[in-house]
């Protein structure tokens, strides 16, 4: 009896955790825009002064092109200054953003993490509104206007734009997993906007009221949720904004995903310990909820579940009186673990039937989540930034 009770209880929490909670989302989201009086949105927005800040270590083969992509930005060039933080660079960083007029270059010769350097750039802005974007990272033109927008409630604290995965016809098991993942991230991301707050910006791109930044511990791994939260933390909300869109390449490898994936699970487990008063819905209600839903069973409860259930399946069907629905969903089991095997040995294969990589994706996420939190629990992590590899 113990045994298919924790079963049922892994099984739902999965279930909610990829499926339900899109569900409730959308079932409140559905009562908000039935309860909702539409407001007449300001077909000419404020522009005020914008702050562009770009963390760089070592990232020469990106400048020219994310320099011209910035040009190129739709927004008055006299309320938009652009700042690139090039700390403990050694390569020719320097040299070429020093062929730029208008660019505001710091640099300081030791390498201390991203975080560092986001901490002592904000500390040099004078803008009201903070954006922070990669070096890889190409915005659409509209991306700096289209984040303002949301800050004409003044509830808004952080708004995040939506990560997108450059794809084309044909893609391998890492671009093909990277961009259906992020297409239903950015599907949960709606929703929650919609609902209150988004849980968490994307480090790619985001923006920040600058009075209400709060300096984060440079050992931090996550730094893109970090800031976020706090916000959020503050009683402000974080909203989505999806016509502001940072493009940037797939990891190279499933290896070079998986290296990215670990640090970020680790980096969840340090904000759990750090956030942990989240949890509690009585004094943060939804936001706490959705804390909760999307973050926190996806970094402890769901990974550990998946071979929880495969071997509680087959214990269970060691009792005669088992039934044909455990026998059943043993089945299903064996047709992911199948199709997981299937997209290991055709990672490498470049196929327009993208959908057959997503088992595989699934499974690499949830093996990431289970190394890093090994690596949380020994420590084995840095904040210095291991560069990954992309396509």
């Amino acid at each position: 009896m113990f045994l298919k009770v924790l079963f049922w209880v892994l099984l739902c929490t999965v279930v909610y955790a990829y499926l339900g909670y899109t569900l409730l989302l959308i079932l409140l989201a559905m009562i908000r825009r039935a309860t909702l009086i539409t407001k007449t949105r300001d077909s000419n927005p404020d522009t005020p002064r914008v702050t562009l800040i770009i963390p760089a270590y070592n990232e020469a083969e990106c400048i020219t092109g994310k320099v011209n992509n910035t040009l190129a930005l739709d927004y008055p060039k006299d309320k938009l200054k652009v700042m690139w933080i090039t700390d403990g660079s050694t390569d020719n960083s320097i040299d070429l953003l020093g062929g730029y007029a208008g660019i505001i270059v710091m640099h300081e010769s030791e390498r201390r993490g991203k975080i560092h350097a986001m901490n002592r750039g904000i500390k040099m802005t004078d803008t009201p509104l903070v954006v922070f974007t990669d070096a890889n990272t190409m915005l659409n033109p509209e991306a700096i206007r289209e984040l303002v927008k949301c800050f004409s409630n003044s509830r808004v604290g952080c708004v995040t734009g939506e990560k997108r995965i450059s794809a084309s016809g044909k893609e391998k098991a890492v671009g093909a997993g990277e961009g259906l993942y992020w297409k239903y991230e950015s599907f949960v991301k709606s929703l929650e906007s919609e609902t209150g707050s988004v849980m968490g910006a994307v480090g790619e791109l985001f923006a920040i009221r600058r009075e209400l930044y709060e300096e984060v511990p440079e050992d931090t791994l996550l730094d893109d949720l970090t800031i976020s939260l706090q916000i959020a933390w503050q009683g402000y909300y974080i909203k989505y904004a999806p016509h502001a869109w940072g493009t940037e390449t797939a990891s190279f490898s499933i290896s070079e995903e998986l290296k990215r994936k670990v640090r970020i699970a680790a980096g969840g487990l340090q904000l759990l310990r750090r956030m942990s008063s989240l949890l509690n819905p009585l004094r943060y209600g939804l936001l706490s909820v959705k804390f909760i839903s999307h973050k926190v069973l996806r970094w402890t409860v769901v990974p550990f579940s998946f071979p929880l259930l495969m071997l509680l399946n087959i214990a269970i069907l060691f009792d005669p009186g088992a039934g044909i629905l455990y026998m059943a969903l043993f089945l299903l089991q064996c047709l992911y673990y199948l199709l997981v095997v299937v997209g290991a040995l055709l990672k490498n294969v470049k196929l327009t039937l993208k959908a057959i990589f997503a088992p595989y994706y699934l499974f690499i996420m949830n093996y990431a989540v289970i190394k890093g939190f090994f690596h949380f629990v020994l420590g084995k992590y840095s904040v210095n930034w291991q560069k990954v590899k992309r396509g």
